[in-house]
């Protein structure tokens, strides 16, 4: 299969591993590109840059296959700039930006031939991210696990295709060879897909989590603000229903004020780097787990290589039905 995100990464399948904060790590990350697909893993998931260097290090030394670094580009990641230039000296594939401005990011990448894909999730930051260079768009829609979009896939799409000229990712809701096929009926040049890889036994969660992905499904998945004060998915578990899915009063003031938020925010990432089990205010990831819609299809522990085998059939299936329907076979 050939589409611009195929040709831009020189991977078989146009699919982006999505960057999963505490989920994605290096083996993941090995099987991924072994898969045939890129793997990304958030520069977060690491505590330090020395981390950072021998993760990456890690990764290239296992395989040769194309991995990006996602990186978020706005002031409550106080390491950003450090990342960006020890991925560079790395040599990563390609990078995912996701808030703030990506300017300096496509800047400094373009000089060595490194592309950069830029999360959107409407129009206007899709041309805004154009006009700066960026190879491609994550188009973040409704359907995404963790922060998501506003936007359904079967709307914002098409609308990029439009408006845009660089290629098109679609990220959210996605977790079938039918629902890869039907993201690229819609135009997209290539798909980011997270949560139908929680459940691996690559991925570094405790079991209960990775379990969490099996037992519950897309109607168990509800939208939260209390983790970072932006809308985020996660599993409506019992801690989650004790607890709320909306901040309380102290919080959203924190959140809202505009002289305040960016430092609560702030706050809130650095006891998230400094004890990677809590998220922010009162919620912990021992008990809230994010995930998406997509886990409506996990139905077991299994490899990130049986994953993306079982995408490769089901697709087969779905185009064979498609044309049985249409009377060409």
């Amino acid at each position: 299969m050939k589409t611009a995100l195929t040709e831009l990464l020189g991977i078989e399948l146009p699919i982006i591993m999505a960057p999963m904060f505490l989920v994605t790590n290096v083996a993941m990350m090995v099987d991924a590109g072994e898969s045939g697909i890129a793997g990304c893993i958030p520069a977060l998931n690491f505590r330090t840059i020395e981390d950072l260097e021998v993760g990456l290090k890690e990764i290239k030394s296992k395989s040769n296959k194309p991995f990006g670094v996602n990186l978020i580009v706005n002031k409550s990641n106080i390491m950003a700039k450090k990342q960006l230039y020890k991925c560079l000296d790395m040599g990563v594939n390609f990078f995912i930006t996701s808030l703030g401005s990506p300017e300096e990011v496509i800047r400094e990448s373009h000089k060595l031939g490194i592309k950069v894909f830029c999360d959107v999730i409407d129009e206007k930051v899709a041309k805004k991210v154009e006009d700066l260079g960026a190879d491609g768009i994550i188009a973040v829609n409704s359907g995404a696990g963790g922060h998501l979009g506003n936007i359904p896939a079967s709307v914002l799409v098409p609308a990029l295709k439009k408006l845009c000229q660089i290629p098109v990712i679609s990220a959210g809701g996605v977790g079938t060879g039918s629902g890869i096929l039907s993201m690229l009926a819609l135009g997209a040049d290539g798909l980011s897909i997270g949560s139908p890889f929680i459940a691996t036994k690559e991925s570094g969660v405790n079991d209960d989590y990775k379990q969490a992905c099996v037992d519950y499904s897309a109607e168990n998945i509800v939208v939260t603000t209390k983790l970072s004060g932006s809308r985020c998915t996660v599993i409506n578990t019992p801690y989650v229903k004790k607890i709320g899915t909306e901040q309380n009063i102290i919080e959203s003031v924190l959140n809202k004020n505009k002289q305040i938020k960016k430092y609560a925010k702030m706050l809130t990432y650095y006891k998230g780097m400094k004890a990677l089990e809590k998220a922010a205010f009162s919620a912990t990831y021992n008990s809230v787990w994010c995930a998406g819609t997509s886990i409506e299809f996990t139905h077991e522990i299994g490899t990130v290589q049986s994953i993306v085998e079982r995408f490769k059939t089901e697709m087969i299936e779905a185009e064979n039905k498609l044309l049985k329907t249409l009377g060409r076979i």
